[in-house]
């Protein structure tokens, strides 16, 4: 995209730790709005700077932290296949670490782009955990979560979501249940939290993301569309 600049950038987090994130914006006029793009566990890997990269196309200064930086190497990604590399990555993220992750990088975007705190967030699967968390953990506009697995064990933050959220699942995942995802809603019901929930009836986990085998091209391109909607609204 040439309408576009991507770059590594370094940032320090409170624990003393320094992490890696890709960051994308706009090439031309300042961009007033910011993103924060949370991965999936197979890391910030070409399709996530992909990701991030269309955010920017669409005006945004988008930013995708390395999760994984206390037990990875830097730039650290692995194959949609190799779960077994990914998964010990995962479980090695507790909840206290991830919230400093995501306060770093709301205040290194809020600090080092035009957007200010104009900011909102999406995450894909572990993101999407993530997203629920940054939503509870900083004053944004808006936050979005593609199919987050283990929700459920974040829904005592509830009560401190600040924004309105988009809630987007597969019908078809076995990964994440309708319990799971009645779970959520019902939270978000009881603390009187604003949100839209949306299931796709044709669609397994990962639907999104367009180098997994379970991709969903027409599910990918009405979510994207909802997305960009969600945003223009709040933003």
């Amino acid at each position: 995209m040439s309408n576009i600049t991507s770059e590594n950038v370094e940032i320090k987090v409170d624990d003393g730790t320094t992490m890696l994130a890709w960051f994308s914006r706009p090439s031309g006029q300042p961009s007033k709005r910011g993103i924060m793009v949370f991965p999936e566990i197979f890391g910030v890997n070409a399709h996530i700077r992909d990701v991030t990269a269309r955010f920017a196309a669409l005006g945004f200064n988008a930013i995708s932290p390395e999760l994984f930086h206390r037990t990875a190497p830097p730039k650290w990604e692995c194959a949609y296949t190799d779960f077994a590399t990914a998964m010990p990555q995962m479980q090695a993220v507790k909840e206290p670490s991830l919230e400093s992750d995501v306060k770093a990088t709301y205040s290194w975007l809020k600090n080092n782009a035009p957007s200010g705190d104009n900011i909102a967030c999406v995450g894909y699967c572990m993101g999407g955990r993530t997203s629920f968390l940054a939503n509870s953990a900083a004053p944004l506009k808006a936050a979005i979560s593609y199919y987050g697995g283990n929700m459920p064990s974040l829904l005592h933050r509830t009560s401190k979501l600040s924004a309105p959220m988009l809630l987007l699942w597969g019908e078809r995942d076995a990964h994440i249940t309708a319990e799971h995802r009645n779970q959520v809603t019902a939270a978000m019901r009881e603390a009187k939290k604003d949100y839209i929930d949306m299931v796709f009836s044709s669609a397994d986990h990962g639907f999104f993301c367009d180098a997994r085998q379970s991709y969903e091209p027409g599910a990918a391109r009405l979510s994207w569309d909802v997305v960009q909607s969600f945003l223009n609204a709040r933003m």
